[in-house]
């Protein structure tokens, strides 16, 4: 596959994406009565439950444990549940990673990986088959980020990087400057790690500020892709977004270009979604579902429906903050945001319910590996043999 028809589809992304308006102002306190004024984003957005200037239509079985809608383009937070509790985000992480690593390296240059690189990749952790001694482009690395999750492609960049202290601490400053206060991060990759927490607030802010930049735009977009797989050898890799592609059942959703999904056995799935109907842009989060395999997918569609049904008339609850760099006021620390690592538990979402779905969502996005070749067959099978976390899309 050519590098035109690989990225092709990022092309088809609108133009008014490589420059989003700034978010608009926060709402004031008083709006949203109970709200915490020192929250970022609005004082609705630290109150607990649903905030919405009109709750009609929202969808009824809605079971995660934290959401939100936003405009695009002007920032405006349409509706969110818990957008401030902090969650393990799993690989919807690799979004802040992109974002402060991506203009580093010119996508054409070339790097022979060493086992070295490949040493502190996780147990159980999704790869895309990365192999030493093999030379990549540094394009087809991020190829393996964004398609399949690869960790072995994250760890690879954050070595080319100067090693992932190095990276984990820019990837925390750009978190920073985002105004991405309830993010902690300990892996580039989003692997569970202790301490490790993000927010459906703070992934929104990553997607946003990503997609300003048409490499990002473009690989998250991308739905297959040849990868090497040494001489000259190849293997298909298909991206693990299930809205994006249409796998495992479901439809491809209208409009859809990204962005990022996760799944680790801790954490349970996170997904960001961004789709284009009628010139507007929608972002989507949805963390923690309790029905697994579809079921973040399904919730995200669900969101992004109502979202569009408002043609603009849903007031807005809140803001996407600027960053400080751009010119955005400082905030301060959303105050009462709660903390929680595990994504079971007994917090009632919008209304409890909604199908069981019986696929666990990363265990079939590792096993499409195997198309990949023996040595990231072998690698997926070592890895299954320790303790420790399974960690899919």
């Amino acid at each position: 596959m050519s590098r035109r028809a690989v990225l092709g589809l990022g092309a088809a992304v609108p133009l008014t994406l490589a420059a989003p308006a700034a978010a608009s102002p926060a709402p004031p306190a008083s709006v949203g009565q109970g709200g915490e004024p020192g929250t970022i984003g609005g004082a609705r957005l630290g109150r607990d439950g649903v905030q919405a200037q009109k709750t009609a239509g929202l969808p009824k079985k809605l079971t995660a444990r934290s959401w939100l809608v936003a405009d695009h383009d002007s920032g405006e937070v349409l509706a969110s549940y818990n957008a401030h509790r902090r969650l393990a985000p799993a690989s919807t992480l690799k979004m802040l990673f992109a974002d402060t690593l991506l203009d580093k390296f010119e996508r054409t240059r070339t790097y022979k990986v060493t086992d070295a690189d490949l040493a502190d990749v996780p147990s159980g952790s999704s790869l895309v088959g990365i192999r030493p001694g093999i030379t990549y482009t540094v394009e087809q690395l991020w190829l393996g980020v964004f398609l399949r999750s690869g960790n072995d492609a994250v760890h690879v960049l954050s070595h080319m990087n100067g090693g992932l202290e190095k990276t984990v601490a820019e990837m925390q400053a750009r978190a920073e400057d985002l105004q991405a206060l309830d993010t902690r991060v300990a892996s580039p990759d989003g692997y569970d790690h202790k301490g490790q927490l993000s927010s459906a607030y703070d992934l929104t802010l990553f997607a946003r500020h990503g997609l300003k930049n048409k490499d990002f735009r473009g690989y998250c977009a991308t739905r297959t892709a040849d990868y090497p797989a040494g001489g000259k050898k190849t293997f298909q890799i298909q991206n693990t977004d299930r809205l994006l592609t249409g796998a495992w059942g479901l439809d491809v959703y209208e409009g859809l270009f990204g962005v990022k999904n996760g799944y680790t056995s801790n954490a349970g799935n996170t997904f960001t979604g961004a789709a284009t109907r009628d010139g507007r842009t929608l972002l989507v989060t949805v963390m923690h579902p309790k029905s697994g395999g579809n079921g973040v997918y399904e919730e995200t569609a669900a969101l992004l429906d109502w979202g569009f049904a408002q043609a603009g008339a849903a007031g807005p609850v809140g803001a996407l903050v600027t960053p400080l760099s751009e010119g955005g006021a400082k905030a301060s620390p959303s105050p009462t945001a709660p903390v929680e690592r595990a994504a079971t538990g007994t917090e009632a979402a919008v209304t409890q319910g909604g199908p069981p779905w019986g696929l666990l969502g990363g265990a079939g996005g590792a096993m499409a590996l195997l198309a990949g070749g023996a040595y990231a067959l072998r690698t997926r099978r070592r890895n299954r043999t320790t303790e420790g976390p399974r960690h899919g899309d």
